[in-house]
């Protein structure tokens, strides 16, 4: 019985912490747009991908020709 003098004040930190992290997207306009993602993948877009061959990473791939002046 001990333990609820704990859990109730954690459980309700926890549900305000949600409740402001739901207002805070709220007002930040995570909402405003519900249809634009439906719309955008359905988007036939016939431009060309970038041609970046280094990664994020930064590592090559094993097929790519080698930089000048290293071996």
């Amino acid at each position: 019985m001990s333990n609820l003098i704990y859990l109730i004040p954690v459980a309700l930190f926890l549900g305000a912490l949600g409740l402001l992290a739901f207002l805070w997207s709220i007002r930040a306009g995570q909402y405003d747009d519900l249809q634009g993602a439906a719309h955008r993948i359905l988007d036939d877009n016939d431009e060309p991908l970038p041609d970046n061959r280094v990664s994020h990473t930064g590592r090559r791939s094993e097929d790519d020709p080698p930089r000048q002046g290293s071996q």
